[in-house]
């Protein structure tokens, strides 16, 4: 909720904070500036430091990261649950929610390394250091992954608090990032900018994972060092920031100067213009050249003070993919379906502008089944980790989650490696007739399955051993928009890695409906809006779908004839229709 502190008590607060900075602590510093400065706050950061291990978190925790500053309720202080403007979507008390990462938001918290400790192999004094490391949701934590610092076009997760995993929109980076509530996105800054310092002679040994710089100065990619810098001028330095430095200091001995004096920021690595300026809306938006499961569209461009970064591209009022270019493709879409499309400009600096004009297209008739409808070949899978963790990605369109993955095994080139987690899918559309995959037992030496699940429902295993193998599930026979997972590893704790999964679509047609013996429908065709079945034990048909041709669903019955042995047709315009049913399918006509 809304911070408690009136501007009185903020300003006390504040002023009884800066008091308590040792009288001399940063002495030397004046009249340095770039990586001069930055080196001596190296110095004064590194002397007196107390490592109270990584297990010593939990209990200093209970000092620096209390809510006194929202709900001033004591509880845990999570900057990736908190909101700054409402009601927490869930608490966490001190002692009794501590975890690793969970399969779902407000379960338990745990450590959160603002820079992952992949990235100098979880050694101390890094591993244990209070000045980034933080108590966070651990579902929100393991969706954060090992991803830097960013602004998100597309997210593919979005945490209660609105924290997010997507695609990057910020200048000289297209990777998957995450973005933290813009509340704590100049905590996130500051804390980065203090590793890069507190740390600096080491930094060169460390991995770079798209964030760290691999040099002393100015310690970080440029991409990111201009992105913490924004973060860092678009939110100060906060009362909270403030007690729990000072917190921090009393339990390890040492600070982060650039939350005792933010100049620091730009005496070492410069200023940067904020951009408030949102691009010009993009016009002229048209849709065309539908197929059964696409359709093109093409825009005249937006302008900006800065410049453009990309377009948000809105299906149905829903964001789906963010481009850079002024045309784009809009793949997986169900057949025979009428959609509408707008736009969203996005500047550098994650400015958006208003809707474009909207453009409506439907697709045509659907493919027969049998049809190359899709693949995912893993190639857009997060930059290579062996750790175990949740993955996020998207590839045509579509958005893939992989639970206790890792993402450094290759197959047919990269593939994701999973051990007993689940890959799943977003929507897709065009049905699914057939799914192949390719998978290997990376580590273990028992051979199992994992089963494959189409709209949660389980469709078949695909099997795995030490040798490489591709397998097949057929007549699946799932018509429209689906998800595809797999899940349920036979043999816990084996590593097993996927690779290469394509799918052939599918959709109803009269060469494949044929009529069940024991079942009569009347009068054919039908003229009354009324369709009459005739045969035994009709009241355990379980469903009824009406069909038009090109396989698109016009009506849906749950147990059809437990009261009645008619079905009464919603206005169905004239033509040729399927009648598919648990028991039987057949064709007939509408006048």
């Amino acid at each position: 909720m809304k911070k408690i502190f009136s501007s009185f008590i903020l300003a006390f607060l504040c002023q009884f904070s800066f008091a308590q900075i040792p009288a001399g602590y940063y002495n030397g510093t004046t009249g340095l500036s770039g990586a001069a400065l930055k080196t001596k706050l190296f110095q004064i950061i590194s002397t007196g430091t107390v490592d109270n291990g990584y297990g010593g978190l939990w209990t200093a925790y209970q000092t620096t990261d209390k809510d006194n500053f929202y709900e001033n309720d004591n509880t845990v202080l999570d900057i990736y649950s908190e909101n700054p403007n409402g009601p927490d979507p869930y608490n966490y008390n001190f002692g009794t929610g501590q975890c690793g990462n969970v399969g779902a938001e407000g379960t338990c918290y745990n450590r959160e390394h603002v820079v992952p400790q992949s990235l100098f192999n979880s050694v101390a004094p890094m591993v244990s250091d209070i000045h980034f490391i933080r108590p966070t949701d651990g579902k929100v934590n393991g969706a954060r992954s090992n991803y830097p610092f960013g602004n998100v076009g597309t997210a593919t997760f979005t945490s209660l608090n609105g924290s997010k995993v997507g695609n990057s929109t910020s200048l000289g980076y297209g990777g998957t990032v995450f973005e933290p509530n813009s509340a704590f996105k100049g905590d996130i800054a500051r804390m980065v900018l203090y590793f890069v310092t507190r740390y600096e002679t080491q930094l060169s040994g460390f991995s770079t994972g798209n964030l760290l710089g691999g040099s002393s100065f100015p310690g970080l990619q440029a991409w990111e060092l201009q992105q913490m810098l924004i973060w860092n001028a678009q939110d100060p330095v906060s009362a909270e920031e403030i007690a729990r430095n000072n917190a921090s200091y009393t339990y390890q001995g040492n600070r982060n100067p650039f939350i005792d004096n933010n100049q620091y920021v730009t005496d070492i690595w410069g200023s940067v213009v904020v951009d408030t300026t949102p691009p010009t809306v993009p016009t002229n938006l048209a849709a065309s050249n539908p197929t059964s499961n696409t359709i093109d569209l093409a825009w005249t461009p937006s302008t900006d003070n800065v410049g453009v970064s990309g377009y948000d591209v809105y299906v149905n009022g829903i964001g789906t993919t963010t481009v850079s270019g002024t045309t784009a493709t809009i793949s997986n879409l169900s057949p025979s379906t009428t959609y509408n499309f707008y736009l969203k400009a996005r500047d550098l600096a994650g400015n958006t502008s208003a809707q474009s004009n909207t453009a409506t297209e439907t697709t045509l008739a659907g493919a027969p089944a049998g049809t190359s409808c899709g693949a995912e070949d893993f190639e857009n899978i997060p930059t290579s980790a062996s750790n175990y963790d949740t993955r996020t990605w998207t590839n045509n369109f579509i958005n893939w989650t992989a639970t206790d993955a890792r993402t450094d095994q290759p197959l047919n080139g990269r593939a994701i490696t999973i051990r007993n987690g689940t890959l799943s899918s977003s929507s897709i559309g065009g049905g699914i007739k057939k799914i192949t995959i390719s998978t290997k037992l990376i580590y273990g030496s028992v051979a199992g399955t994992f089963t494959v699940r189409i709209n949660g429902t389980s469709v078949g295993t695909v099997p795995y051993s030490t040798s490489t193998g591709t397998f097949s599930i057929d007549n699946i026979n799932v018509t429209g928009s689906f998800t595809l997972s797999l899940t349920d590893n036979s043999v816990t704790g084996n590593r097993v890695a996927f690779d290469d999964i394509t799918w052939e679509c599918y959709s109803l047609s009269t060469s494949e409906i044929e009529a069940g013996n024991q079942f009569q429908i009347y009068p054919n065709p039908v003229i009354d809006g009324k369709l009459n079945v005739k045969g035994e034990n009709l009241n355990k048909i379980k469903f009824a779908e009406i069909y038009d041709t090109n396989g698109k669903l016009i009506q849906k019955i749950s147990a059809p004839f437990e009261k009645s042995t008619s079905i009464i047709l919603n206005k169905i315009p004239t033509g040729l229709y399927i009648l598919k049913t648990s028991e039987f399918s057949t064709k007939f006509i509408v006048k």
